[in-house]
């Protein structure tokens, strides 16, 4: 017997412009299952799921929920047909309880009652196997509680329908599982669930079925049990890709980097790096694995110059003079005038990383213009360089004149890189280089990182995908609410023993004795 259609959609379009970000889309979700939405960096999911959510209202095609066929213009319209979305960065409100953040905006006419809420909520909660208080604040939650406040609001919403923008982005192994356990009850209480995701193994884990697009149409709809990994891949590209990450054994190694003893503290006086201390060498990469807000960015953004620690050193190794310096209290003009090369690629792309009104070209020259030696700019270098980056890293823009901030995040991800790594550091930095890149694209990544080890270069990347970082790095770097809980082998290693390290908050004897023996064998 064939499950009910929950919802369906019939040739839907939406144009920017004259670029079409979906074209023609039949796209038909049933009740009780979970289909994965698949595609590369600028192939119209998240502009489909906007369309869906109310955020986006189609040029063209139809919508229908249990066969009628609806009108959508805003979020609340969806609502009121049983549909929600829950996004990658979180809205809620820091201060309001969880109670009070799944109520918040809720009509139905009934005097407000906190306490019935907060039985209402936990009723939910035990309902699907979430774990979750309705009286604790959102300021001391976890990244994890707060996800699931998000999926609650929705859900005491009445949603049948709920799309998930990348849900374990943020999440460590452990609680993914979590996650997909609760959504599969979820599925079975007949929910319809739309999960856009990048990592292919989970889309094969907790999918029934996975849709994919490509350059804004709809290719295929597949069964989860009847697909594998590499046909998912080349149905999302158009041919086939080699899913292997390189790592050769590091070569001539060497410290190039000695971070001592660093503390630092917020502007609320809230300490963000607690004692951290370790070696990047040059000729290995270097991963950093923690929970988002475990004190990776401002590690790197304190190495970088960009902000200065309360304590500690940060020696440089110079492999030209051979003399070592201390950054701790440079500022990133300083540091480049030493002849130090960092390169760093942010968190926030357009936030710290690039100009969104600016193009292709003039963002190359953020690096470059302080060189020139007359009141007229260079531009042939610039234009020369982000040619170069459109063609290597396959950037979807219309040219290398169009403003970043008209670039889907993927391809805006591509542009910041390709422009770090052409500047030929001696220690390249990057967070999250990969975030939001599609398979292709960030294998892409991976190979650029592996040929710049291979030249000699330090590089330190902070990541997201754990399979990828025991795959790619040939040492891991745990950190936990600030702290260092663990250094590992990446050869040696599981995704497992890191997601354990990323919820401690003290390091283990046996770690500490682990670490001592890795350096010693390196």
């Amino acid at each position: 017997m064939s499950k009910p259609v929950a919802l369906e959609l019939k040739n839907v379009s939406k144009y920017f412009g004259s670029l079409a970000a979906n074209k023609n889309v039949d796209l038909t979700v049933y009740r009780g299952e979970i289909l994965a939405i698949l595609g590369e960096n600028g192939c119209g999911k998240t502009t489909l799921m906007n369309m869906i959510a109310g955020i986006y209202y189609p040029d063209s095609g139809s919508i229908s929920v249990d066969g009628q066929e609806v009108v959508i213009r805003s979020p609340k319209d969806a609502f009121r047909h049983g549909i929600g979305m829950i996004h990658q960065h979180f809205k809620l409100v820091d201060l309001f309880t969880a109670a009070e953040n799944i109520v918040l905006g809720v009509k139905n006419g009934q005097r407000y009652n906190i306490k019935e809420v907060n039985r209402k909520v936990q009723e939910l909660a035990d309902k699907y196997g979430f774990n979750v208080d309705p009286k604790k604040k959102i300021y001391e939650m976890s990244v994890s509680e707060k996800q699931t406040v998000e999926i609650l609001k929705v859900l005491y919403r009445g949603a049948d329908i709920l799309i998930l923008d990348e849900p374990s982005a943020v999440l460590t192994p452990q609680e993914t599982d979590k996650l997909f356990d609760v959504l599969r009850r979820m599925r079975e209480d007949g929910k319809s669930i739309l999960i856009i995701t990048h990592k292919l193994h989970e889309v094969l884990s907790i999918s029934d079925r996975v849709a994919v697009l490509r350059k804004g149409e709809h290719i295929a709809t597949v069964d989860t049990a009847t697909t594998t990994a590499s046909a998912l891949t080349e149905m999302m590209v158009g041919k086939k890709v080699e899913l292997n990450i390189k790592r050769p054994e590091p070569k001539n190694t060497c410290d190039r980097l000695e971070v001592q003893g660093l503390n630092m503290v917020d502007a609320e006086g809230i300490k963000v790096l607690d004692n951290i201390s370790f070696t990047a060498r040059a000729g290995e990469i270097l991963g950093i694995a923690g929970i988002a807000g475990s004190g990776q960015r401002e590690l790197l953004e304190s190495i970088a110059g960009l902000c200065h620690p309360v304590t500690g050193k940060i020696i440089y190794h110079n492999p030209k003079t051979g003399e070592s310096e201390d950054l701790r209290d440079k500022d990133p003009v300083a540091i480049r005038e030493l002849g130090v090369r960092l390169s760093f690629v942010p968190e926030d792309r357009l936030g710290m990383g690039l100009v969104g009104n600016m193009d292709i070209v003039d963002n190359m020259m953020l690096r470059s213009y302080r060189k020139g030696h007359s009141i007229f700019v260079d531009r042939k270098k610039p234009g020369d360089l982000a040619k170069k980056i459109v063609e290597e890293l396959e950037v979807a823009t219309p040219s290398t004149k169009t403003p970043v901030r008209r670039l889907s995040g993927g391809n805006v991800q591509k542009v910041l890189v390709g422009r770090e790594i052409a500047a030929s550091p001696t220690v390249l930095m990057a967070a999250y280089p990969v975030r939001g890149l599609d398979i292709n694209s960030s294998y892409t990544i991976y190979d650029l990182l592996t040929e710049q080890k291979e030249k000699g270069v330090s590089v330190i990347f902070v990541g997201e995908d754990l399979d990828v970082l025991v795959e790619l790095c040939d040492r891991i770097l745990v950190v936990c609410a600030g702290r260092i809980t663990g250094i590992l082998d990446g050869r040696n290693t599981t995704k497992e023993e890191i997601g354990l390290l990323m919820t401690k908050t003290e390091t283990s004897a046996e770690t500490e004795k682990k670490e001592v023996t890795d350096n010693e064998n390196a």
